[in-house]
């Protein structure tokens, strides 16, 4: 039979899915009877909290959430996300010009190069990071440049070796902190060289905030725009995904300079027709909300942060306790790559992590283990290793 389609050469921009062979593996090794321990899953254990479903419930039953959303977002979830950003970072925000309403934070990222980049534009973003940046910038036609991420430098971008020529190219740069996948946290010293460097380069500056209130041992990290002259250079993402254990929810916000969240609020009102209202009534609960639900999921997080870390060193490994996300960014063995070491975890003690070069080249040699299954879980994935020796 001759093929009748051929799918867009754009797919093809997208390099080769490393997680596929894990997930083939992962398939063979629950065949045979195995049980698996999934530290690979970025995605939380923990239900949402009661009294943002029962809001969901209220608004769903409420004729009026049945229509299409404003594409902005609701005022009212505007206003709550401007509070909410008031109460914890002290930074003032105007609800009609400097809040954009997203379908979780993803989608938001994945268009915004939709609005600011031309074909060939070049956008800087650290390595190893979420796929996301590389993708949305893929599909409108720019061109990435990878910043490595690495021990000797806390995982922190060194602006001072990008070479002026490629500076002067950037259109924007996609960073992470605290960080997805290295666990690793920025100050706002830091932010204020990025500031200064997007500032002299003309560059918008992307900041995903997502994991700012997955933190422990008293820490609270900062927002990108806490920093002066933080909103006239770029913009910064968040999401209710991770604080309020609201993933598949999909409810997001994008807060900062008037101008680019004008322009990524263009590409959605032509390509989506905003989040649910319903949604984002239970989100302005949540924002409005004591914030007793993120302290406890935290006290979890940190309780098994403890458990996982501390194993992990005792059998050898050499693991810092993150300050920040439900992450642990492990170095593997000696003599092993994180492919490798990866699919020795699954094939021999059912264990699944995700390999640190699968999220940028720069993270081979690590491997990416979660928090996001019980303590139980937890110290019987210690036992494993233990045995492995």
């Amino acid at each position: 039979m001759t093929q009748f389609f051929e799918p867009a050469a754009r797919l093809g921009l997208i390099p080769p899915y490393l997680f596929k062979a894990i997930d083939d593996m992962k398939a063979e090794v629950k065949a045979r009877g195995v049980d698996i321990i999934d530290l690979g899953v970025g995605d939380p254990d923990l239900p949402t909290p009661r009294f943002i479903v029962d809001k969901m419930i209220d608004a769903v039953q409420d004729p009026k959430t049945h229509h299409y959303p404003a594409y902005s977002g609701m005022n009212l979830f505007r206003e709550a996300v401007a509070r909410w950003y008031q109460g914890r970072f002290g930074v003032e925000l105007d609800p009609a010009g400097e809040v954009l309403t997203l379908i979780g934070s993803k989608e938001g990222i994945a268009h915004l190069p939709l609005g600011i980049n031309d074909p060939e534009d070049l956008n800087l973003m650290t390595s190893p990071g979420y796929p996301v940046y590389q993708m949305g910038t893929l599909f409108a036609g720019g061109r990435c440049y990878f910043l490595p991420l690495t021990r000797e430098n806390n995982f922190l971008p060194d602006l001072d070796h990008i070479s002026p020529l490629v500076a002067r190219d950037a259109k924007a740069f996609f960073f992470n902190y605290p960080n997805n996948p290295t666990a690793a946290v920025a100050d706002k010293a830091f932010f204020a060289r990025v500031v200064d460097f997007c500032r002299q380069y003309n560059i918008v500056a992307v900041h995903d905030a997502a994991y700012t209130e997955l933190a422990y041992d008293g820490y609270k990290p900062p927002s990108f725009l806490e920093v002066p002259g933080a909103r006239e250079v770029g913009i910064e993402f968040h999401s209710l995904s991770k604080t309020y254990n609201m993933t598949g929810w999909r409810l997001g916000m994008a807060v900062g300079n008037p101008a680019v969240l004008a322009a990524l609020g263009k590409i959605k009102s032509n390509i989506d027709s905003g989040a649910f209202d319903a949604i984002q009534i239970a989100g302005i609960a949540a924002l409005d909300s004591d914030q007793s639900c993120v302290r406890e999921n935290c006290a979890i997080l940190q309780e098994r942060r403890d458990i996982l870390v501390g194993g992990l060193k005792k059998l050898g490994y050499d693991v810092a306790p993150p300050k920040a996300t439900f992450y642990v960014w492990m170095p593997v063995p000696a003599g092993m790559t994180s492919m490798a070491f990866t699919a020795h975890l699954l094939e021999q003690a059912g264990i699944v992590t995700i390999p640190g070069n699968g999220l940028g080249e720069p993270g081979e040699g690590y491997v990416r283990l979660a928090l996001t299954v019980p303590k139980d879980r937890l110290e019987e994935a210690l036992a494993r290793l233990a045995k492995l020796g």
